[in-house]
This record gives structure tokens, C-alpha cells and sequence, in this order.
């Protein structure tokens, strides 16, 4: 049963940012029955730049609870975890449970679910104001429209963020992740034969980098017309080595990301030759047969709350945790799925209800991103990772629960 405003009506919500947690809120307090319009402030298609992540339980459970969709016909599952160091010999070796999918076709099929008759694209938030009774936003199209509740879900750079705690910016990490992606069929078949089945490792002094997995362009899962994801983490230092490889082949600087095909010659040209000199032979080819390349430089966001009034904010936008625990898709949508089930439950003040859930999401946003601090420190910085330490088990709520598959999310009592 939808949980109706002061005046009796559904609620009319406003969520910013049609990305994975923007798409996944509107759909679950659509499914309350509530009247949700979705603001994007690109407009052209997002497409993560086809970078693959984990499927964790809560990442796709809109999918497992509220449709048909098989999860075998569009992520693909690995068996085995391998830590090799950097000549290739094996470290350590385990049974998992992890499932891989893109970011592009997680996006995609939410959108489908959404649809886009209130789906707005080239809708940039340049400001909002809120009073007892509702929010008041204002777009740099000039559409203003006033909500019942605004839902901030528009990323690591978020305008809705500066507004609402000025001074509460990403904090650069010190490394940047190296990313891409490779045919499956243009890897060397006895390559292939060695990593088949397996998330491969290689920790080498102050980096590491993975190999797994994803499902091909058109969200092909058999084998042969999969893809092979990279994630390789090294370091920059901040300044000018930073700015000059965050600056694109035409010359214009970038603050966050380089997308594929961005980046300059001369650091593809040095990532492959530095991939042939000091990573595993199994892990250096899915690296040199990458075509093109992109960056993401790791940052650290951490906002004080997670409500203010009738303003909610998420996913990115609110915590951006380092990759290392494979959860910031997972986190995006257990907000989400909070943040349903507490205006769903809370037959009251809508402010009450969103202060419930913000201490609640907090202390998760919170715990995570110190975990995701120490075990990048860890590998990048300190280089004291264990092989076999359960600590580097991916998991949101706590290490490992990636992998188990439980249909219930783990809860962590608020701060």
C-alpha cells in the first residue's frame, strides 16, 4: 500500500540521476504506487563505457523478486578465485560464487523496466529549496517543478551533493584503475584455457589487477562471444602527472574519468609495455589485446547524512567507496530498497521516515568506505594484503557476502 502525503495524495518524487540507483529507486517507489519522474542530465545513452562489475544479490534482486528474468541468460558466473603474483605463480586459489555482468546491460534492462515516458534526459539540476510541505526544483533547461521528495542519485560528482553540503568534495586516493575490455575469441586459446572459469589476481609491489569475465556487447553470455574485463590500479601522484593523464588526445582536461578511445597514445602505448614487463603472462595479454583502454581515478566521497528534510541522497552521490569490495552498484540499490521499505513502513511524517533510513544507510556508506580505504591502502601503498585474507572477499554489508546468495541482505545496525 503507497504511503500518502500529509494532503492525502501520492507522493510525487523527483529523482536525479537515472543511472543504477536512480532507476532502481523510481521503480521501487513506483511500485508503491507513488508518481516518480526521473531527471538525467546526459542525453545520450549511459553506458558505464562497458566496464563489467558484480552481480551482487541486491544488485539484481528487482530482477530475481519482481520479474521472470533468468540470471543465467544474462550474467555470467565464475567458480574460482586466484592470487597470482606477478611472475604468475599461484599465491592462493578458492571456491566463489561471484556472478559478473556489464554496467551498460544492468542499465539497460532497468531503463527497459522504467521505461522513458518519465524518463527526462538533458535535465541538468541547478538548484532546489524545500520547505515543510515539499522541494522546489530548478533546472538549467529552465523546467521548475515542485516534489513532495527529492531523491539525489546523480553520482561521484553530484550538483545535488554541493548543494546541500557545500565543502564535501571527492578526495583523490592517490592511484587511478586502469579499465577495459577484449573479445573473448581474440584471446590466445591457451590463455584462455588457464583463466576460464576464474576472477585471476596478480599483486605485484604497490598494484594489483584483475581479470574476469563479463557478458558480450549484446549481453552474450555462452562462450566465445563473451567479453574479458581489466582492472588494473596504479599509482599517480596528484599534480601534474594527474592532469596531464587525465587530459584526452584533443588536450581537454578531465577531473574523474577518461571514457575508451580518450585516452592519450603514448600511456596505452606504456600501460601494455609495463603489463608485458611485470604481470603474469595470463593476465598481461587480456591487458595488450584491449583496443581501447579508459581511466577512472579512485576517489573517496563521504557525506555527514543521508537526508535533509525531504531530500534524500544516494548511491555515488553520497558514498563513493573505492572497487575493492566489488559494492558500489550493490550499495546504490540496498539504499534503495531501504529507502522503499521505510516510506513504505513509517505511516507517518515523511522527514521522520527519511531520517530512519539515513542513519541506517550512513553507517553502511560509512563502514564501507573505510573498508575500501585500508584494503587500497593495503595493496597500493602499505603492500601488506595476506593471500588468503577473508578481509579481500568482495561483500557490502561485510567481506564474502558477494558470493552467497542468501535473497537477504545482510543489515548493519545504525550508528
Amino acid at each position: 500500500m503507497a504511503i500518502r502525503n500529509r494532503t492525502g495524495d501520492i507522493l510525487r518524487v523527483a529523482v536525479v540521476g537515472g543511472s543504477m540507483g536512480g532507476l532502481t529507486t523510481a521503480l521501487l517507489l513506483r511500485d508503491l504506487g507513488h508518481e516518480v519522474n526521473v531527471f538525467e542530465r546526459a542525453t545520450g545513452e549511459l553506458t558505464g563505457f562497458g566496464a563489467g562489475i558484480v552481480a551482487h544479490e541486491v544488485s539484481v534482486r528487482y530482477f530475481v523478486e519482481r520479474t521472470r528474468t533468468a540470471l543465467d541468460d544474462w550474467t555470467v558466473p565464475v567458480a574460482t578465485y586466484r592470487l597470482l603474483d606477478g611472475s604468475g605463480s599461484l599465491l592462493f586459489e578458492e571456491s566463489v560464487a561471484y556472478r559478473f555482468v556489464s554496467w551498460g546491460s544492468l542499465y539497460r534492462a532497468l531503463l527497459a523496466l522504467f521505461g522513458r515516458e518519465r524518463y527526462y534526459q538533458g535535465e541538468a539540476l541547478v538548484g532546489f529549496g524545500q520547505d515543510e510541505r515539499g522541494v522546489d526544483l530548478r533546472f538549467a533547461t529552465g523546467k521548475e517543478g515542485r516534489y513532495d521528495l527529492l531523491v539525489l542519485a546523480d553520482g561521484v560528482l553530484s550538483t545535488g551533493r554541493q548543494r546541500l553540503f557545500p565543502g564535501v568534495e571527492p578526495v583523490y586516493a592517490g592511484y587511478v584503475a586502469w579499465r577495459g575490455t577484449v573479445a573473448e575469441r581474440d584471446i590466445p586459446a591457451r590463455v584462455l584455457e588457464r583463466i576460464d572459469g576464474t576472477l585471476t589476481y596478480a599483486l605485484v609491489p604497490n598494484s594489483h589487477v584483475l581479470v574476469y569475465p563479463i557478458p558480450g556487447p549484446d549481453g552474450e553470455v555462452d562462450r566465445g562471444h563473451r567479453l574479458w574485463n581489466f582492472v588494473w590500479y596504479r599509482n599517480v601522484e596528484k599534480g601534474a602527472p594527474l592532469d596531464e593523464l587525465l587530459t584526452d588526445r584533443d588536450g581537454f582536461p578531465h577531473s574523474v574519468s577518461l571514457r575508451p578511445g580518450r585516452v592519450q597514445d603514448r600511456y596505452v602505448r606504456e600501460l601494455k609495455e609495463l603489463a608485458a614487463a611485470c604481470l603474469p603472462d595470463k593476465v598481461a595479454c587480456v591487458v595488450a589485446a584491449t583496443e581501447q583502454p579508459f581511466i577512472q581515478a579512485v576517489m573517496d566521497v563521504e557525506s555527514p547524512r543521508m537526508a535533509v528534510g525531504r531530500i534524500c541522497i544516494l548511491g555515488d552521490a553520497a558514498f563513493a567507496a573505492r572497487p575493492h569490495a566489488a559494492a558500489g552498484t550493490a550499495k546504490a540499490a540496498e539504499n534503495a530498497w531501504a529507502l522503499a521499505e521505510a516510506i513504505e513502513t513509517f505511516d507517518g511524517e515523511l522527514p521522520g521516515a527519511l531520517k530512519a533510513w539515513s542513519d541506517h544507510q550512513t553507517a553502511l556508506g560509512s563502514s564501507l568506505i573505510a573498508r575500501t580505504r585500508d584494503l587500497g591502502e593495503g595493496s597500493q601503498f602499505r603492500c601488506d594484503w595476506r593471500p588468503g585474507d577473508p578481509g579481500l572477499r568482495f561483500g557490502l554489508y561485510e567481506p564474502g557476502d558477494s558470493s552467497i546468495w542468501t535473497r537477504a541482505p545482510r543489515r548493519l545496525s545504525p550508528a
